[in-house]
C-alpha cells in the first residue's frame, strides 16, 4: 500500500446528506463501485479523505503524536526512554500516506474540473476555490514537519493514465510551495469578494462543505486566516520579510476586504453534529488515554497554577489520588523516579469530560485565539506596543472562552461539573506576574508572553502549529532530559521522510537523501 502512497489510485467519494451510518455509507460509496464522478461529489470525498488528522482520531493520538509531538512541546508528561527523540516509522509513514491519499483526491477533483466546459467550470468555480484553500491548509503542516515534499507532480497517477513510472513525483523545496501557496491564497481571497455561486449551485455546496456549510464568509476568513499564519510562519526569513510585512499590514487594515476569524463564533472547524456517522470524535479517548498518554506536563500546570490561569480546571483535572491538587510530570526526572509517581495516581491529566472522552470534539482549523497571537507579533514587530498588548490580552480572552466551550459540547460526565469562570478572574490571570504585558519590558520579552499564550492555547490539541512555532521562535525555552543513547540527544528539527520514499521513490529521494536527518532545520527555522 505504501508503494502507491503518494501516486495511488482515486478515491471516489459524494457527500453527506444524512445522518446515520447506514447514510454515510450510501453517500460515500465504496470507490470500487462508483461509476460516476462530480466535482461535487470529489470535493466532498477529499475533505473526508484526512478527516483523522483534523478530528481527534486513535491513530494520529496514539501512533503519530504521542512519542512525537506531544514530547517535543512538552504538551503532556512522559516517562522518559531511550531514543525517544527519535519519530517512529509507523507514526512518519501514517502522517504521509494520509496527506498523499489527500491530495491524490484532490488531483482527482482537477482533473474531473479541468475536463468541464468554461462555462460549467465557472459554475463551480467555488469548489476549486475552497477546495485548494483546505489542501493548502494541510499542505503548510507536511511541509513544516519535513521540508521538501513531493508536491506539484505528486497525487497524479490517474491524471498520467496509470503510467506508474511517469508518476514519480520529484521534491519541490519547500520555499516554492510557501511562495505557490501564498500567491494563490493572496488571489483566492480577492476572488472571493467577487465570486457569483448561482442559488443552485449553492444549495448543493452547502451540503457537500462539511467545513463551513457553504458559508462563503467563513471560508473568506479561512483564507486570509491561513495567510496570516503563513506569512508570519516565514517573517523572518529574508526573502520573504518584505512580502510578509507588507501582505500582513494590508490584511489588518482592511478587514472588510480581507476578513480574518475574530470571534470564536467564527472558528474554522469540522463539527460533530451526529455519533452515528463517522464524522465524530470517538477515537480521542483511547488515543490520548492509553499507556499513560494523558498525563500533565510539569511546565504547562506550573505556569497555570503560579499566575492562576481560569483554563486550569476546564482544560485538567487532578489525578485519582490528588484530592483537588494538580500537579505535572517533571522530564528531568529519571525513568524510575518518574514510573514510581505515575503509579501514584498523584499527576493530574488533560480534564476527560472537556477532552479525550468529549465525543462531539470538532475537528479545529482555525481559531479566533490563534489569529489574535498573530496580530500580537505583527504589531509587536512593527512596534505598535498598544495594538500588540490589546490583541495579546484578547487572545487570552477568546482562549479562555474557547475551552469552556468545548465543555459545553460535551456529553460525558467522567470529570467533576466545571466551576465557570468570569471576566473578573480573566483580568486576575491578565495582570498576574508572569502574564502581565506591562512587566515585560524588552520585545523579546513580550515576544515570549506571546508564544507561551501560544503553547498554550494550542496544547495538546494543535500540535504541527505549536511544534513548528516553538522551532521557529524558540519560545518558550524548555529543558529536556538528554538521551545519551541515540545521537538525537534532545526533540529533533525535523521530521525524516518515510522509508517508503527511500524505496519506491529512489530517484528523486535521492536529490534530497543528503538533507534527510533530523538535524537539517526547516528554512524558516532561523533562530
Amino acid at each position: 500500500m505504501k508503494k502507491l502512497s503518494i501516486i495511488l489510485s482515486i478515491v471516489m467519494a459524494t457527500a453527506i446528506s444524512g445522518c446515520t451510518e447506514a447514510d454515510f455509507s450510501e453517500n460515500y460509496a465504496n470507490p470500487s463501485k462508483v461509476s460516476t464522478a462530480t466535482v461535487e461529489k470529489q470535493f466532498a470525498g477529499m475533505l473526508v479523505a484526512n478527516k483523522d488528522y483534523v478530528l481527534p482520531a486513535y491513530w494520529n493520538y496514539f501512533v503519530v503524536l504521542r512519542t512525537t509531538l506531544t514530547r517535543y512541546t512538552q504538551a503532556v508528561g512522559w516517562v522518559n526512554t531511550a531514543n525517544q527523540y527519535v519519530p517512529g516509522e509507523a507514526g512518519i509513514g501514517g502522517r504521509w500516506g494520509n496527506y498523499y491519499d489527500f491530495l491524490a483526491q484532490y488531483r482527482e477533483l482537477e482533473k474531473i474540473y479541468n475536463n468541464l466546459s468554461p462555462e460549467e467550470q465557472a459554475d463551480l468555480r467555488v469548489y476549486m476555490l475552497t477546495a485548494t484553500i483546505y489542501l493548502y491548509d494541510h499542505t503548510q503542516r507536511v511541509v513544516d514537519l519535513h521540508g521538501d515534499i513531493p508536491f506539484s507532480e505528486a497525487g497524479r497517477l490517474s491524471q498520467n493514465g496509470g503510467d506508474y513510472l511517469a508518476s514519480l513525483p520529484s521534491y519541490d523545496s519547500a520555499e516554492s510551495i510557501y511562495t505557490t501557496m501564498l500567491d494563490d491564497l493572496k488571489a483566492f481571497s480577492d476572488e472571493l469578494n467577487s465570486i457569483n455561486v448561482s442559488a443552485g449551485i449553492m444549495v448543493g455546496f452547502q451540503t457537500q462543505d462539511l467545513v463551513n456549510g457553504g458559508d462563503l464568509s467563513a471560508w473568506k476568513k479561512y483564507c486570509n486566516s491561513l495567510r496570516l499564519r503563513m506569512l508570519t510562519r516565514v517573517s523572518g526569513v529574508s526573502e520573504f520579510q518584505s512580502r510578509a510585512q507588507s501582505e500582513i499590514a494590508t490584511i489588518l487594515a482592511n478587514p472588510g476586504q480581507y476578513p480574518v476569524v475574530e470571534e470564536n463564533s467564527e472558528n474554522i472547524q469540522i463539527d460533530v453534529v451526529s455519533l452515528d456517522t463517522p464524522i465524530n470524535s470517538k477515537g480521542f479517548r483511547s488515543g490520548l488515554e492509553d499507556w499513560d498518554g494523558n498525563l500533565a506536563g510539569k511546565a504547562m500546570i506550573d505556569h497555570m497554577l503560579d499566575n492562576t490561569d481560569p483554563r486550569l480546571r476546564a482544560m485538567y483535572e487532578p489525578g485519582e489520588n490528588a484530592g483537588s491538587d494538580y500537579s505535572g510530570l517533571d522530564p528531568l526526572l529519571n525513568e524510575n523516579d518518574q514510573t514510581t509517581l505515575v503509579a501514584t495516581g498523584t499527576l493530574s491529566r488533560y480534564n476527560r469530560s472537556t477532552l479525550s472522552r468529549n465525543e462531539y470534539f470538532p475537528g479545529l482549523l482555525f481559531t479566533a485565539a490563534e489569529v489574535s497571537l498573530l496580530k500580537a507579533e505583527y504589531y509587536l514587530n512593527t512596534s505598535n506596543d498598544a495594538m500588540a498588548q490589546a490583541s495579546y490580552e484578547d487572545a487570552i480572552e477568546k482562549s479562555t472562552e474557547f475551552y469552556y466551550s468545548l465543555r459545553d459540547l460535551s456529553a460525558d460526565g467522567t470529570a467533576i461539573d466545571l466551576v465557570p469562570t468570569n471576566d473578573t478572574e480573566i483580568q486576575a490571570y491578565i495582570g498576574s506576574t508572569d502574564v502581565n504585558w506591562d512587566n515585560a519590558t524588552t520585545d523579546d520579552e513580550k515576544l515570549s508572553l506571546i508564544a507561551t499564550q501560544k503553547w498554550i492555547h494550542f496544547s495538546v490539541l494543535q500540535l504541527p502549529d505549536s511544534w513548528a512555532e516553538q522551532r521557529r521562535l524558540n519560545l518558550p525555552e524548555f529543558s529536556f532530559q538528554v538521551d545519551n543513547a541515540n545521537e538525537q540527544t534532545l526533540p529533533p528539527n525535523r521530521w525524516i521522510y518515510p522509508n517508503s520514499e527511500r524505496v519506491y521513490n529512489t530517484d528523486n529521494y535521492g536529490t534530497v537523501s543528503g538533507e534527510d536527518n533530523l538535524t537539517t532545520k526547516l528554512f524558516w527555522d532561523v533562530n
